[in-house]
């Protein structure tokens, strides 16, 4: 299920109500109707009033009205007659005394909403289209009511109501944020309160006419998906619904009121209303528990780690696993990117020795990256990797594959840098043999004394020396096995040998040329910003020929010569 937010409208106008004589049953209106739903794709149709509640009008396309017979004409009405009494009873006033009346009367002069029935695509379960709210010389297509939409096909679905409850959110949002402030809100945030609807009613309690058991599902599926920024996609609603459950259930349905009831929007609005509620924690700490709560979901760990809902108490999220070879030494590396407030899973296994791993993010982006192990009892420890100016950090974890059985590692952009922009990061875990795979240990060190051990650092010191000699024959010899660049290199190149060549140039350069220092054959982001780097540094031999100021990030004729003039060629 989906449903159109809002139609953005700058609001700015003053409106004067267009007053209309009080509707009849049976009588027949013309609705304007977003045709990119309508399942015929109209822009207008003729509706027929069902029924009316107190509180709202039920229109119903007049063409499904009259294909109907005489006996599912009744059915409809009753069903739409007992939907009224649900919305006058319950829906209406639960929303209206948690979030604000809407405006009443609106532009129309008449208190009721009107709710309109037609049929739609099939996974649409309703929208709401705030351009209703002004009059039509400013927006032709108005309706000039306070008005939803919701799918005729789910007119017998339990689900109905939970489709009415979300869209009669958004017309109280407008009429208390939008209307009262003066300002838009953002819509991940709007969509949260509408989400939330369901549970605040009830309406989960039960396993019929259960939006949120589609809304898991789905993230199951697309756990990835960032939380603030919106697609309107099955992905954006089902990770902003899991989402909204557990701030809500950790801190609380006021702090979606009182960032409602604020003229701040989006994450500010919720730092707010955190603040208010006498909470120290911000959104970016939160949002970083729920990462951690979506993979373990454990209340041992921390009540903060976890799910309060009932539903969700068994949920969790499947993370990316790789496996780590168990024999010998093994390294692997990871390109990945994430958007801005989205979460990113990796579980390593596997393994033999000390497991080191290394998170190298894009510099001037903010990265948050808690890990998680797992020992042999299956308990669990939580740490934080320290990243550096460049976003760099790593951890080194001892006798993993032994007392350590998994690793996981949750990062995530934490900042607004734009919708759609996409950030990589790379990722690279190896095992690297202990002192143990070395030297043997005839006893347990607790139980060896001075003379033992003294004579033991004396074997470790030899081992140690031999390594390090190996270690500077390799280096040299990778070095030596550079050799001269006869052809050019560009972005995109995965897996090459020469791109190999041109990144262990690259790092053996100054410090800021390559910082990340990575070998993989891949020439992606970080090879490329390597290159202009370079070609900058040397702009007077490689840019200015050219008549550029910039590097390119092409390794062309010029930035080869001066590459093999370096290496002596």
């Amino acid at each position: 299920m989906k449903r159109l937010f809002f139609i953005a409208i700058p609001i700015f106008f003053l409106f004067s109500g267009v007053f209309t004589e009080a509707a009849t049953i049976g009588e027949s209106q013309n609705f304007y109707v977003q045709p990119q739903y309508d399942s015929s794709s109209r822009k207008e149709l003729t509706a027929v009033l069902i029924t009316a509640s107190d509180k709202a009008y039920f229109y119903l396309d007049r063409n499904v009205w009259h294909s109907l017979s005489y006996q599912s004409q009744n059915e409809v009405k009753s069903i739409l007659e007992a939907l009224g009494r649900e919305f006058d009873s319950k829906i209406h006033p639960v929303f209206t005394s948690v979030y604000g009346p809407e405006i009443n009367p609106g532009i129309d002069g008449d208190s009721r909403i009107f709710i309109l029935f037609h049929p739609m695509i099939a996974e649409i379960g309703g929208y709401f289209n705030s351009g209703d709210e002004y009059l039509q010389i400013q927006v032709p297509n108005s309706n000039q009511k306070e008005m939803v939409y919701l799918n005729s096909y789910y007119i017998e679905n339990a689900k109905t109501k939970s489709f009415l409850a979300n869209e009669f959110v958004h017309l109280l949002v407008l009429s208390q944020k939008e209307w009262e402030y003066n300002v838009s809100e953002e819509t991940w945030l709007n969509e949260a309160r509408s989400e939330y609807a369901s549970a605040l009613l009830g309406y989960e309690s039960s396993q019929e006419g259960n939006p949120f058991l589609d809304r898991i599902k789905a993230f199951s599926k697309y756990p990835t998906d960032s939380v603030i920024e919106w697609g309107n996609k099955e992905m954006d609603y089902a990770v902003i619904s899991v989402f909204t459950h557990y701030l809500v259930d950790h801190y609380g349905i006021e702090i979606l009121v009182d960032s409602l009831h604020s003229e701040k929007t989006g994450v500010e609005s919720v730092n707010y209303a955190l603040e208010k509620n006498g909470f120290s924690e911000k959104f970016s700490e939160i949002f970083t528990d729920w990462t951690i709560a979506a993979f373990a979901n454990d209340c041992e760990i921390s009540e903060k780690y976890c799910y309060k809902n009932d539903i969700l108490k068994d949920f969790r999220i499947a993370p990316s696993l790789n496996y780590l070879p168990v024999n010998g030494e093994s390294s692997l590396v990871l390109t990945g990117s994430s958007k801005s407030w989205a979460g990113n899973w990796y579980t390593f296994v596997g393994g033999s020795g000390d497991l080191k791993l290394r998170f190298v993010g894009t510099p001037e982006y903010d990265y948050e990256v808690p890990y998680l192990t797992k020992d042999i009892s299956g308990k669990w420890q939580i740490g934080f990797l320290r990243l550096d100016s460049n976003q760099k950090g790593e951890i080194l974890i001892p006798d993993f594959g032994e007392d350590i059985t998994s690793l996981t590692i949750i990062p995530s952009l934490q900042g607004k840098y734009g919708d759609s922009i996409s950030i990589p990061f790379l990722i690279e875990a190896s095992t690297i043999k202990t002192v143990s795979d070395y030297v043997s240990f005839e006893k347990p060190i607790e139980e060896m004394t001075g003379a033992e051990i003294t004579a033991k650092m004396s074997e470790i010191e030899i081992v140690m020396n031999r390594l390090k000699t190996r270690l500077d024959q390799l280096t040299h010899s990778q070095e030596g096995a550079i050799g001269e660049f006869n052809s050019n290199l560009s972005f995109g190149l995965m897996n090459d040998p020469r791109v190999e060549k041109l990144q262990r140039f690259l790092r053996d350069q100054e410090d800021d040329i390559y910082p990340e220092g990575l070998v993989t054959g891949n020439f992606l982001n970080l090879t490329k910003e390597a290159v202009i780097r370079f070609q900058e540094r040397h702009a007077q031999e490689i840019l200015l020929p050219l008549g550029l100021q910039e590097g390119t990030g092409f390794v062309g004729p010029l930035t080869r010569a001066k590459i093999n003039k370096i290496l002596g060629y």
